[in-house]
């Protein structure tokens, strides 16, 4: 195993001997693209952010009124991966900033919370409620399987 290690990078060594000057440099040229690349997206937060980060971005700026926590939104706006910022007006009222290049996204994702609020008391049946249906219909069985197991042991 150790022999094969060996081997390959004495390879590799060799491969690496041979390459050009240009190949060499092209190929540090695209490692330092791959890096800047790396570097500008790690500069642009994604997701939630403050206004002021927000603001620094390119393009335009939209804004709409949002009544509610926004840790609600937070939740469903990760899944549409999009780039916004809470403005607090008074409590409970915020200012919803997002970029206008996202403004549909916006929109998709604001219809979900939307329909998630509006139908919050809808999903959530009582357990105890759900206990005592199915109690009802266990009692609504008729119970024929103890009188079959009756005649065959009477039968025996």
């Amino acid at each position: 195993m150790q022999e094969e290690v060996n081997q390959k990078t004495v390879a590799l060594s060799i491969r690496a001997a041979k390459l050009s000057g240009k190949v060499l440099a092209s190929a540090f040229q695209k490692i330092l693209g791959d890096v800047k690349k790396h570097h500008q997206r790690a500069l642009t937060p994604q997701g939630r952010q403050s206004v002021k980060k927000l603001m620094n971005h390119y393009g335009g700026k939209s804004s709409m009124p949002y009544v509610g926590a926004p840790k609600d939104f937070d939740r469903i706006a990760k899944e549409f991966h999009v780039d916004y910022a809470f403005h607090k007006v008074s409590p409970g009222h915020y200012l919803l900033f997002f970029k206008a290049n996202q403004a549909d996204t916006v929109t998709a994702a604001f219809q979900k919370y939307s329909d998630k609020v509006l139908n919050k008391n809808k999903d959530h049946a009582s357990i105890l409620g759900q206990l005592r249906h199915f109690t009802e219909q266990i009692q609504k069985k008729p119970k024929e399987k103890q009188h079959t197991r009756e005649a065959v042991k009477e039968g025996r």
